[in-house]
């Protein structure tokens, strides 16, 4: 499950203060792969530029923000990609992939090592979510080109609130869903003690769980912005209020390189700085009907 894989990434910061003057100060050195793979190819900037092509890695199935209709790939991590081959000069071709267990299997299995059985290693992948912490126990891979922040949200039936709009408090009383093991379920099954946790009724992802909200099944959603404000209908709206005692309510959102191909970072990290400036970005957003949080860079 994609959440599952920005839990991974973000569950040092649930930690407390231990980290917070220096998110590496228990860090010890690991081990850098020393042989580069079979499958690890044209991955040098020069090589990218003279093959005419760069292979992306993104989640399959993941509206929003990457998915696949009718052979054509779509979404705001496929638009925010092909801005930066375009930069590159070359053209974007994708690898869809599914969630390991964790964000450290994805990126050992797309960008710095391979599966153990078929696959591609990709030259960036994308949506990775960027944590001080976690990248410094991940140095196979550059962690750059913040392009955008994610953070979390409650979608709700209008017609049960017409008035006031719905915090956690609330669904001591009402029904709420969230996606199996995602952020949003870990909070809600420990706000107050457990006292929610009757209410809270899990899917298997975000978007089955914003279907049964219009369908008036339950009166509410918690989970990210971008795929409560996918899923929204005449019926619904979202709001984000203040989320007591939530320490990853918001991330930021950026891409992976292998570390060995340091210029093809730089490279990246500058055309996504660029479509940041002029809002070609935003503009991608916004032709997904999404909000769009700009990353902390």
């Amino acid at each position: 499950m994609i959440i599952r894989t920005v839990l991974a990434a973000l569950s040092l910061a649930i930690a407390g203060p231990a980290f917070a003057d220096d998110p590496c100060a228990d860090y010890t050195p690991q081990q850098r792969p020393q042989n580069v793979g079979r499958d690890i190819v044209g991955q040098e900037l020069d090589q990218i530029q003279e093959q005419g092509h760069m292979l992306f890695a993104v989640y399959d199935s993941f509206p929003p923000y990457s998915w696949q209709d009718g052979g054509q790939a779509k979404g705001v991590d496929i638009d925010i990609a092909r801005i930066i081959a375009a930069d590159l000069g070359v053209e974007a071709r994708f690898n869809f992939i599914d969630a390991a267990e964790n964000l450290e299997a994805d990126l050992r299995n797309n960008i710095w090592k391979g599966p153990l059985i078929g696959g591609r290693v990709a030259n960036v992948m994308m949506r990775v979510p960027y944590d001080s912490a976690f990248k410094c126990r991940v140095e196979q891979v550059v962690f750059t080109g913040q392009y955008g922040a994610e953070s979390i949200a409650i979608a709700y039936d209008k017609a049960s609130y017409p008035d006031e709009k719905p915090v956690p408090a609330y669904f001591r009383f009402d029904s709420v869903g969230v996606e199996n093991d995602s952020i949003a379920d870990f909070y809600l099954s420990s706000f107050a003690g457990g006292q929610l946790a009757g209410n809270v009724q899990h899917f298997p992802t975000t978007g089955a769980a914003m279907e049964a909200l219009n369908a008036g099944q339950i009166m509410a959603v918690m989970g990210p912005l971008g795929q409560l404000e996918n899923g929204l209908s005449d019926k619904t709206g979202v709001h984000q209020p203040p989320l007591a005692g939530f320490a990853v309510s918001t991330w930021t959102l950026g891409v992976a390189v292998n570390f060995r191909y340091r210029p093809l970072s730089y490279a990246v990290d500058d055309a996504v700085n660029f479509a940041l400036q002029d809002g070609r970005i935003a503009e991608v957003y916004a032709n997904y009907g999404l909000s769009f949080q700009a990353p902390d860079r």
